[in-house]
């Protein structure tokens, strides 16, 4: 199987984003992003998915953590994208039931080449940190517009603001890994319609 990585660059009047991703690695990250909690969200995104991640976002932090946070979600989808190629073998399908103390989050998602991001999230108003927690589902919809990504996430308990963040990030990455997992046959592509 030839690797499954990708490079991506994006540079914009707002934001600068540099990313590498590797769906095939150990789980490693180097994550720079200027927004500390974000940061800790990414390391353990590959962490959980077992891909290797590098990072360095530069922004209008100055303004507010928007810019940055979109983009990189833009950029990391982008990148999902071409490591996956024309996701030949692939599981297609990911989702768990994953539990952060008092917070259980339900993700589900579909490698299927139409975007579409559905929630139930309510973090308007609160922080956690450095990084605004709205700005979480923010960052889904770019990552599964520009992945081409069917995720729907649903919070079926939690309270505390960090618990839910955490759980939603390692929900996806946990997903995620499943989805894109290497199935028998690496020339089949998972659809009837023979493409994704």
């Amino acid at each position: 199987m030839s690797s499954r990585r990708a490079e991506v660059h994006r540079s914009t009047s707002e934001t600068d984003v540099r990313l590498t991703l590797d769906l095939d690695g150990r789980g490693t990250a180097e994550v720079a992003t200027g927004i500390g909690f974000l940061d800790h969200m990414l390391e353990l995104f590959a962490h959980h998915g077992g891909f290797d991640l590098e990072l360095a976002a530069r922004g209008d932090l100055e303004v507010d953590g928007h810019h940055t946070v979109e983009d990189i979600g833009l950029v990391l989808g982008q990148a999902l994208r071409e490591a996956l190629g024309e996701k030949r073998g692939i599981a297609r399908y990911g989702w768990i039931l994953l539990p952060m103390d008092e917070s259980l989050v339900l993700v589900s998602l579909d490698l299927s080449g139409r975007p579409f991001f559905a929630h139930d999230l309510r973090l308007a108003g609160a922080r956690v940190g450095d990084f605004e927690a709205e700005l979480a589902p923010h960052f889904l919809r770019s990552l599964a517009t520009e992945a081409g990504l069917t995720l729907h996430v649903r919070l079926l308990a939690g309270s505390d603001t960090h618990h839910i963040v955490e759980a939603v990030f390692k929900g996806v990455a946990r997903a995620l890994a499943q989805a894109v997992a290497v199935l028998g046959d690496e020339h089949a592509v998972p659809s009837t319609k023979g493409i994704l």
